[in-house]
């Protein structure tokens, strides 16, 4: 099974906005574009997506979709994934039982859940970064680490 963790693009700062409702910048929408056209020769052939609930993940997924041809309507939007905490983010991806997982989220949740059960420390997954990892099942994720098996990064594609 494998278990695809995407950060949500760049934010913007420039409006005052509560958290949950900032956008996508300039830079956020450019760096997906990258991401998202590289991501492409890794997608496991079916694959479920689910995404925090905010603005700026919103807009994030649905360029993933627009350049991965994947409906819109087929992604799952959770407020509980609008978490910055890695055991939240655990406990929902356990509750989730599709083969290939999506989630697309933040940190520090993101990269203290894959320093936690990925095979080597990544000290931060940025902005639109992409961490693939390998599990033998949803079950296994408390007993053993899973093998990292690719990432993706925006400064990596510049």
């Amino acid at each position: 099974m494998l278990l695809i963790l995407i950060r949500h693009a760049k934010s913007s700062w420039k409006h005052d906005l509560i958290d949950h409702e900032r956008p996508l910048s300039l830079r956020g929408l450019n760096d997906s574009q990258l991401v998202f056209n590289e991501i492409r020769k890794f997608l496991p052939s079916s694959y479920k997506v689910y995404s925090s609930s905010s603005k700026r993940t919103t807009q994030t997924v649905k360029i993933f979709s627009i350049l991965n041809n994947l409906q819109f309507d087929n992604i799952v939007f959770k407020k509980e994934l609008y978490t910055f905490n890695s055991l939240e983010l655990e406990k929902c991806i356990k509750k989730y039982k599709e083969e290939n997982l999506i989630i697309f989220g933040h940190n520090n949740a993101i990269t203290d859940f894959v320093n936690k059960f990925g095979n080597y420390y990544i000290e931060n997954v940025p902005t639109c970064g992409v961490v693939i990892i390998k599990f033998e099942d949803l079950n296994t994720i408390s007993s053993q680490k899973g093998v990292i098996i690719k990432t993706i990064f925006p400064r990596d594609l510049k």
